[in-house]
């Protein structure tokens, strides 16, 4: 299944720049979305793909910063490149400390915005990528038994079977059995393939 498109989410109280930066991404193939506020944000919510929030700082009603804020305290992952034609230092400082992007203040080229939120696209993506497979693994890993579990643990240490069955206290005919198992509830292609997604377990 071919990955969803990326979109950016462009937040500005001045319809005029709202108008602006969706041209602008659409120039370049990228779709965007504009909102006037944080609640109309809110309202429509967040997409399950690739996004990144262009967000002005300071807007009617809650703000650029509160926002950031409230998504953090609600866990949504979401890249936020700050716009502002108010920059401080203190203030930019604290977004960047939060965890934005950048901070970018008006008025800005349009390649800079292009291409921090381009970047911030592609993170995004690799992001859920790994998300969406470490979710695969569990999945595969909610099949296994605790005897398993165990012998995977000494698989990521680089153990030999017989060393694990040593520790464990079982046979090391015992240990491939379990092994074995395990790679196959795992779908593992590879040894290699198996201890990437016992890290992906984290077990």
């Amino acid at each position: 299944m071919a990955a969803e498109p990326p979109l950016v989410l462009v937040v500005d109280d001045d319809p005029d720049v709202r108008e602006s930066l969706v041209d602008m991404f659409a120039s370049v193939r990228i779709e965007a979305r504009a909102f006037e506020s944080t609640a109309a944000l809110l309202a429509h919510g967040f997409p399950a793909r690739p996004s990144c929030l262009v967000l002005d700082l300071r807007l009617p009603g809650s703000g650029g910063l509160e926002l950031q804020a409230q998504l953090a305290a609600q866990h949504v992952v979401v890249p936020i490149v700050f716009i502002t034609g108010h920059a401080d230092v203190p203030t930019s400082v604290r977004a960047m400390k939060a965890g934005a992007v950048d901070f970018l203040p008006k008025p800005f080229r349009e390649q800079e915005l292009l291409d921090t939120v381009a970047e911030a696209l592609r993170k995004d993506g690799e992001r859920r990528l790994g998300d969406g497979q470490r979710e695969a693994v569990r999945r595969l890993g909610e099949g296994l038994t605790p005897r398993e579990t165990d012998v995977l643990r000494g698989v990521a240490r680089g153990l030999l079977n017989k060393q694990i069955a040593y520790e464990m206290g079982i046979s090391e005919i015992t240990v491939k059995m379990h092994r074995s198992s395990a790679g196959r509830k795992l779908k593992s292609v590879s040894v290699a393939d198996m201890i990437r997604k016992i890290e992906l377990l984290d077990i």
